[in-house]
């Protein structure tokens, strides 16, 4: 299997890892730690596994609420115009 470039063995196909890693050793760039996240922040964010995860189920929320929303909306309207052709 490939690795990175990078000092660390990482395989290629976690590419978010590698471009952490990248980012760590040639930028000198790092992420804010968990602790010093506040607010919204603290929950939704691209730092640690909990808040990306929170990300994706805030995302497939909001998919199902819009998608229940619009077909309740659509069967709503058939009702109503078939009630008023009779």
């Amino acid at each position: 299997m490939p690795t990175s470039p990078v000092k660390v063995r990482i395989p290629l196909t976690s590419f978010g890892h590698l471009i952490t890693e990248v980012k760590k050793q040639l930028f000198g760039l790092e992420g804010p730690a968990a602790v010093k996240l506040t607010g919204l922040r603290k929950y939704f964010n691209s730092y640690t596994i909990q808040g990306r995860r929170n990300c994706v189920l805030a995302t497939y929320s909001v998919i199902a609420v819009t998608a229940v929303a619009y077909f309740m909306h659509r069967q709503t309207k058939k009702e109503a115009q078939r009630d008023s052709t009779d």
